[in-house]
């Protein structure tokens, strides 16, 4: 009876495997069920949440087992171990589904690089502005440099203006996050979004 319900769940992962996800998540890799609770005394929880007592992991087994379910230890820190009766591969199921609402509600923030050099025509600067504003509207971070090529080096004051000139400009959307700093032959400053109401 339980290599039984080992293989079947052992089927259910291999399954899902074949369909191209990964069958146990990183929480449940590390779970033990049925033969693998080899615990003196443990706390048993009943499917519908309902304790049914300190008993020994045989007995336990012998429970999930009559009702064609999984023994499953759900909190090995505790004294005793917590197992709980349940469908051990619904409940993988059921993991991976929260992982990947987790992962959809998560919001990525990237940096987008915006590079002028400190002699730019007044029209690259605006075609620089919109594409700026439209990175920050998006919610992405903005990396603004000013190179300077060849002798343009020596009036690292022009790359300042032109930057101050920047950060005024895109000031509607985006908050200078680190001030202008020079690097090289290049000064940069960060622009973070500002937060939406």
């Amino acid at each position: 009876m339980c290599e039984c319900r080992l293989v079947s769940a052992l089927i259910f992962c291999f399954k899902f495997q074949c369909l191209g996800v990964p069958a146990i998540s990183k929480e449940t890799k590390d779970i033990q069920i049925n033969e693998m609770i080899r615990d003196k005394e443990i706390l048993v929880i009943d499917t519908d949440g309902q304790k049914l007592g300190i008993m020994s992991a045989r007995d336990a087994q012998k429970l999930a087992y009559e009702k064609n379910l999984d023994l499953v230890k759900i909190a090995p820190q505790a004294k005793p171990p917590v197992c709980r009766i349940l469908d051990y591969g619904k409940y993988c199921f059921e993991q991976q589904k929260r992982e990947k609402e987790a992962k959809k509600n998560q919001k990525v923030m990237s940096i987008k690089e915006i590079r002028m050099f400190s002699a730019i025509d007044t029209h690259d600067f605006e075609t620089k502005v919109n594409q700026a504003n439209k990175f920050l509207k998006a919610g992405d971070k903005l990396k603004v440099s000013v190179r300077f090529r060849r002798r343009a080096i020596t009036h690292p004051e022009l790359g300042s203006e032109l930057l101050e000139r920047f950060r005024e400009a895109c000031s509607e959307f985006g908050t200078v996050e680190k001030p202008a700093k020079m690097e090289g032959r290049s000064i940069v400053m960060f622009i973070s979004p500002k937060a939406s109401k």
